[in-house]
């Protein structure tokens, strides 16, 4: 029996539930779940506070300035009913926002807090500064696992943190096993640091 079978692997997986590359990732970690022993945890970043004082190209800086609205509902939600919350309230909001192609993040936001029963007035935090301390607070715990300014996702596997992986398509089955091999031995070595290739697109409806 491997070390992966025997023991539950502590997991934790810093989304933007803006970002289609989280989604893919934090897809992926779900499929590992499902298939191994792993303590998975969410925790909320943010892409908007990560580039807020940044020049863009017009098109990124309108992507960021919108998706202030779910992650500040993410951490408003986080504070109120807790971390465990951003598990399927990440779902909610990426099932729609990702595979649904909805854009309107009002709308989102309050389709996914009717499913999930949660108080419709958590929807105000979209809009308001309320809870930015809370988001910013969590959005540098990620930073401070990674070591520098990083941006999402980001997964800690046995307490070592990465940038990535970045994927373009979920992995399944035994794919997704093996990439997640991987990754434990990669944090096993202090001396990596970094490994990466071209992007193809992303593999969403």
């Amino acid at each position: 029996m491997s070390s992966m079978e025997g023991s539950r692997v502590p997991v934790v997986c810093h989304f933007d539930p803006a970002c289609p590359f989280a989604w893919v990732t934090s897809r992926w970690l779900l499929e590992v779940e499902r298939l191994r022993p792993i303590d998975l945890d969410f925790r909320i970043m943010s892409l908007s506070v990560l580039n807020e004082h940044r020049e863009l190209e017009p098109w990124y800086r309108e992507f960021n300035d919108r998706a202030w609205g779910p992650a500040r509902v993410c951490a408003a939600a986080a504070a109120l009913h807790g971390t465990a919350i951003l598990r399927d309230l990440y779902t909610a909001l990426g099932t729609r926002i990702h595979l649904g192609r909805n854009k309107d993040y009002d709308a989102v936001i309050a389709e996914a807090l009717d499913e999930l029963g949660l108080p419709a007035h958590l929807a105000d935090a979209a809009h308001t500064g309320d809870f930015d301390a809370a988001l910013r607070a969590a959005h540098q715990a990620g930073q401070d696992a990674v070591g520098e300014e990083s941006g999402t996702p980001i997964v800690v596997v046995d307490g070592a943190a990465f940038f990535g992986p970045v994927l373009t398509a979920v992995p399944e089955g035994d794919d997704a096993v093996r990439l997640f091999q991987a990754l434990r031995t990669l944090a096993g070595m202090e001396t990596f640091a970094e490994l990466k290739r071209g992007r193809h697109a992303l593999d969403l409806p």
